[in-house]
């Protein structure tokens, strides 16, 4: 049950990082203008994903283990849920990514505001991802 533990707090965090993101940090850096907007997001996007890439993958490993060890479908359903990340931000979120990524910072406008607005309203499945992952694996252990 450690696995699972250990899963649950790393799912957890991955939450509590997305909705500080989702309902602290974007809300904050669309108040700048434009221009700083695009420079904050960038800098504040490439520590983001890193951590919670890492939060993802090391919880799916974790909870797929607890799975494994213990045959609770809840484990693997927070696991799936994790992970579901990846697929979620590499196919949907990624073209996003990559056009604000290669954004200048002095071509910022209107349609990069735009683009961040997507950008979180994406980003708000992540963090609902993320709550229905530690749902799952708190459900596994209290059963």
């Amino acid at each position: 049950m450690t696995a699972a533990c250990i899963a649950l707090l790393l799912a957890g965090m991955f939450t509590g990082a997305a909705f500080y993101i989702n309902f602290a940090e974007q809300p904050a850096r669309m108040a700048l203008d434009d221009r700083a907007l695009l420079a904050e997001w960038k800098l504040a996007y490439q520590r983001g994903y890193a951590m919670q890439a890492t939060l993802a993958f090391a919880g799916f490993l974790l909870g797929m283990w607890a799975w494994h060890v213990t045959d609770k479908t809840t484990f693997l359903a927070g696991a799936l849920m994790l992970f579901a990340n990846w697929p979620w931000t590499l196919l949907v979120m990624l073209p996003i990514n990559k056009r604000l990524q290669d954004t200048p910072e002095e071509h910022a406008g209107a349609e990069t505001r735009t683009l961040l607005q997507k950008w979180n309203y994406l980003h708000g499945v992540r963090t609902l991802l993320g709550l229905f992952s530690a749902l799952w694996f708190l459900l596994g252990l209290a059963r």
